[in-house]
């Protein structure tokens, strides 16, 4: 594992307990919302075995479950402590809790029908191998829906980034008791691709279909691609 990812990885660790409440607090209540919205894109054509990257608390998994009962649901994390914050929730049959790191699935290839993921692009290290190995663990035909944060952009954008900068660390002094780990957590979202870029990567990856859904005045994105038959 890289330094970078090492540093990432102990972020995470350090502020699991508190995660679902943060981005509640982050996002006005709506990343649950989001996170259904991910799900329902995902299953919206069948299948019987999906993945969940970046799985963290657990909440995009347990969506995917929801909209789908009779599927299997992997949870993928590579912090073992937000993974043992979504071991002890409520609603985990069907899914299965893996350690996993983005980089290097542990999965065969064309083995699930769709791949799911919440913030976890703007936090890899190398960006075009997590989409590589997630285009090749797809079936063909499969999905990848991802819930990313984007750097603001038009008019609005100077007044989002000021609110961005002095709120997000604020509450993660506050409630996260972590103001480190909520500063990285800006400084990713505002040093990250913007949208025209990253869909450009999604297409190098040899993704299809490579669409967008704008949320919270730009700074979330719904992503939804496809792997081509």
């Amino acid at each position: 594992m890289r330094n970078e990812d090492s540093s990432v990885q102990a972020t995470f660790n350090n502020i699991a307990r508190r995660y679902d409440l943060m981005n509640k607090l982050m996002t006005l209540g709506s990343h649950r919302r989001w996170c259904r919205e991910v799900a329902i894109y995902a299953t919206g054509r069948g299948g019987q075995r999906f993945l969940d990257l970046a799985t963290g608390t657990g909440v995009i998994a347990r969506a995917v479950l929801a909209q789908s009962p009779d599927s299997t649901v992997v949870g993928a994390d590579f912090s073992e402590s937000m993974l043992n914050v979504a071991r002890a929730g409520e609603g985990n049959e069907g899914i299965e809790w893996q350690f996993a790191d983005a980089h290097e699935l542990p999965f065969e290839d064309a083995e699930f029908d769709g791949v799911t993921h919440g913030y976890l692009l703007r936090n890899v290290s190398d960006l075009d191998r997590v989409l590589n190995e997630q285009f090749r663990v797809l079936k063909p035909g499969g999905v990848v829906v991802a819930l990313e944060s984007s750097p603001p952009a038009g008019i609005l954008a100077p007044f989002i980034r000021t609110g961005m900068r002095v709120v997000i660390p604020t509450l993660g002094t506050v409630i996260g008791r972590d103001r480190e780990a909520y500063q990285y957590l800006v400084d990713s979202t505002l040093g990250f691709l913007t949208p025209e870029a990253l869909k450009l990567r999604f297409e190098q990856a040899g993704f299809t279909d490579v669409a967008v859904k704008p949320k919270f005045m730009g700074t979330n994105m719904i992503w939804t691609a496809r792997k081509p038959r």
